[in-house]
């Protein structure tokens, strides 16, 4: 993911909700979110069939990650492990957060892994460029390719999004059309709002909306990098999980919605 926020027991029919954008390369061949088979673990998750790894995913017991890059293109490495590898070795395990985030490996350019462990489990921030696991707690909260929470304008825009559609939602359907609304947004940040993450203005502007699409000036009509997939999850209060995914093409196409639908988590 390159944009998420999440609601903790912030609303007691839906104790979590989770929207999030995953922004890529269109060249990098990807499949969507379906169950398969992680070592000895069923996750539910997309695919990067370049690297092997995810971007967002769960198993049937409740354990959940999803990741960001940290944007901080001087101290990029080319020959860096994929991150999407923390996705699944999260979901395939069964350590929690802090145990997990001691062992993990060197070597990752800057990510952000959210992790959330079955059932009422405690969820956590773990990133290589902060010092120890934090915990979060209740309350909306949101997260890009900077610091958990940190104020950027779509991610503070997303946030409040969620807040209203909290209050506003009847239903998990409601609650989803709503967020898929808000994702959706393209507009750009003002200059004076936009971050100096070392990319340049113009790439700072063309990435400051929720929905990024920064066409291909080898192929008119394409994007070359931006937005292609929303997913919005929702937990009730009885632990039945709703997950819903909407990808968009190069074209900027949107497919059909893929809806999944948990039992209640234990």
């Amino acid at each position: 993911m390159c944009l998420a926020a999440f609601a903790l027991n912030a609303d007691p029919r839906f104790p979590v909700v989770i929207a999030a954008n995953r922004d890529e390369f269109f060249a990098r061949p990807a499949a969507p979110m379906a169950w398969w088979r992680a070592g000895e673990v069923d996750v539910l998750a997309g695919r990067d069939l370049q690297a092997g790894g995810t971007w967002f995913g769960l198993t049937r017991t409740g354990r959940l990650a999803l990741l960001t890059n940290v944007r901080e293109p001087e101290r990029q490495r080319p020959d860096a492990p994929s991150r999407g590898a923390l996705v699944l070795d999260w979901l395939t395990r069964t350590e929690s957060a802090a145990p997990y985030a001691a062992s993990l490996a060197q070597g990752y350019n800057g990510f952000n892994l959210i992790t959330a462990e079955p059932g009422d489990g405690p969820w956590h921030w773990i990133s290589n460029r902060a010092p120890a696991p934090v915990a979060l707690g209740p309350g909306v909260h949101g997260l890009s390719n900077a610091a958990l929470d940190t104020p950027w304008p779509k991610t503070e825009g997303l946030k409040a999004d969620l807040g209203q559609a909290l209050a506003a939602s009847a239903n998990e359907e409601d609650l989803a059309d709503r967020l898929f609304t808000a994702l959706a947004r393209s507009e750009p940040a003002p200059d004076a709002q936009l971050p100096d993450t070392g990319v340049g203005l113009l790439r700072e502007r063309l990435l400051s909306p929720r929905f990024v699409r920064i066409p291909d000036p080898d192929a008119p009509g394409l994007a070359r990098y931006g937005t292609r997939c929303s997913t919005v999850l929702v937990r009730h209060a009885d632990g039945r999980v709703f997950v819903a995914e909407r990808s968009v093409t190069a074209d900027g196409s949107w497919l059909p919605a893929v809806v999944h639908r948990l039992p209640p988590q234990r």
